[in-house]
């Protein structure tokens, strides 16, 4: 299966119930088990911080799930760490999802956009499969019609979501929710034990960009 749901991971939650997370901490993780190499690596966009990507689709109910997760690690993140959200794209639906991620960005709302999408995808059922059903959820934020409109047909967003497309091809993902770390490492569902995992993964691999400025 290529499309939907099935392209999200299935995360096994067996960190807590293990005692594996006080492990993991200290952990020195392994490429090719924890994380992949990217090769060649992607050029970032965050100068001298460290840039961490997270792909997703708000259909995805892994993704869903692992959002508290990365809000808890925002609030803590290091200084020198950028964090990037990318809408992965797959097809049709998921690139009208990205389109909205977007034009929810230009019109201002997109934290209360955000976390409105996700909750009314996995809490409400609904499945806001075209732009009209789209910009009823805009309009509970305020957003009237004509400006939807413009947001979302505008070239800026059909721009951004044209490299979203590019950037899910160039990151050699395969399904969401997934890390980037600094274009060179993903970090998938496969071979971590929590969502949690995936974030100490991240902080490993920070570390390890660190590590390397600092012998230059």
């Amino acid at each position: 299966m290529i499309h939907g749901v099935s392209r999200c991971w299935v995360v096994i939650l067996l960190a807590l119930s293990f005692g594996f997370a006080g492990a993991a901490a200290a952990a020195e993780y392994k490429e090719g088990v924890e994380y992949q190499r990217i090769e060649p690596a992607i050029p970032t966009s965050t100068g001298d911080k460290i840039e961490v990507v997270e792909l997703f689709w708000y259909g995805c109910p892994h993704c869903y799930d692992f959002d508290p997760y990365v809000k808890r690690w925002l609030m803590r993140k290091p200084g020198n760490v950028e964090f990037i959200h990318i809408p992965a794209v797959f097809n049709k639906e998921w690139e009208l999802h990205a389109q909205a991620f977007y034009a929810a960005r230009a019109l201002g709302v997109s934290g209360k956009f955000h976390d409105g999408l996700f909750d009314a995808m996995h809490q409400g059922g609904q499945k806001f499969p075209t732009p009209a059903s789209l910009q009823t959820l805009f309009a509970e934020y305020g957003v009237s019609k004509d400006d939807f409109d413009k947001a979302f047909s505008s070239f800026a967003v059909k721009s951004q979501v044209k490299r979203a497309v590019q950037m899910t091809k160039s990151y050699g993902i395969d399904g969401v929710p997934v890390l980037i770390v600094n274009g060179k490492y993903r970090i998938g569902s496969r071979g971590v034990r929590s969502y949690s995992e995936m974030l100490k993964v991240v902080d490993y691999l920070v570390g390890k960009e660190v590590a390397a400025t600092t012998k230059k």
